[in-house]
């Protein structure tokens, strides 16, 4: 078997349309009626809607949890109540990877290290996929494409099944469909904005 998987050689917002692009064509070709979405600002998830809103397709929106960087939540609550009313759901859940000082382990940051080796969005994705599924909003082992990415907008899409995080050994990656080249980390990513200022 043979697949196509899209590399992107810079990281900036314009990769968000080609990894909505790419991930209709495997949406088609699959039969996957449900995309898990990372959104920080509500800036992709508006952009989601708009484009996948007439495709048949569940968007399971995942923003940063209540209280994570900035006492107020960025992602808008008028796009919360657009985004349900249009039958898509919007999550606030713990950020799994983020939990060491919750439970006294370094696990989940270890984790979140390795999985940022593949790219920042690779790491989101496996931490939305099983939040969505703690949530009850992704079934354990519904096939699901998970998007994510490095900072602002998408540049990472992945085919996964879904588990929970209490069933994280069936969590799967079938196909990934785009990530970048050269991946950054968080901190890279903001070192690179600060030179930019």
């Amino acid at each position: 078997m043979e697949g196509k998987i899209v590399y992107f050689e810079s990281i900036k917002d314009e990769n968000t349309d080609t990894t909505f692009e790419l991930a209709l064509e495997r949406i088609k070709a699959l039969g996957i009626d449900k995309i898990v979405l990372a959104s920080t600002t509500g800036a992709t998830a508006q952009k989601a809607l708009d484009f996948f809103g007439d495709k048949g397709v569940q968007l399971v929106v995942v923003p940063h949890q209540f209280g994570f960087i900035r006492k107020e939540n960025p992602f808008p609550q008028t796009l919360v109540k657009t985004l349900r009313e249009s039958g898509h759901e919007v999550h606030f859940g713990t950020m799994l990877f983020h939990t060491d000082g919750l439970y006294g382990s370094t696990t989940p940051t270890v984790m979140a290290n390795l999985l940022r080796c593949f790219s920042q969005g690779v790491k989101v994705c496996f931490e939305i996929v099983l939040m969505a599924a703690d949530a009850g909003l992704a079934a354990s082992g519904e096939k699901v494409i998970a998007i994510a990415g490095t900072g602002r907008g998408s540049d990472t899409a992945l085919v996964m099944q879904a588990a929970t995080s209490q069933q994280i050994k069936k969590l799967r990656v079938n196909e990934i469909i785009c990530k970048p080249l050269n991946p950054l980390n968080i901190e890279e990513l903001r070192e690179k904005d600060d030179k930019k200022k």
